[in-house]
């Protein structure tokens, strides 16, 4: 499967930081830390997107640099994109979205 990225327009979200970042492994049983093409520490945000309509969800979104946001502040991901992906084994088709962002700026200073 190809990967090409799909932006994500942002401008009708309410996204909040709900754990700080932290590195993105490649693997939880050899520790690994997944790197990007430049061979930069990948992070992994965890954030809450609401909609104008109240309809909410959980979203892991990788970047790199590590992004200078806590946990419970409200960001506007900057540059984010999703990526689909498909994985077979043992017979079982997997698949989803990967969401990256090139950076987050703060909520209260964009308006």
């Amino acid at each position: 499967m190809r990967n090409i990225p799909i932006p994500v327009d942002v401008a009708r979200l309410t996204v909040t930081c709900v754990k700080a970042p932290r590195p993105r492994l490649v693997s939880k049983e050899t520790g690994e830390i997944k790197r990007d093409k430049d061979g930069n520490t990948m992070y992994e945000v965890t954030l809450l997107m609401e909609d104008d309509r109240g309809r909410m969800e959980l979203v892991k979104v990788s970047a790199s640099p590590e992004p200078q946001i806590t946990a419970g502040e409200e960001v506007i991901p900057v540059g984010l994109v999703g990526y689909v992906w498909e994985q077979a084994r043992d017979g079982v088709t997997r698949w989803g979205i990967s969401y990256r962002a090139v950076s987050f700026t703060p909520a209260a200073v964009a308006r």
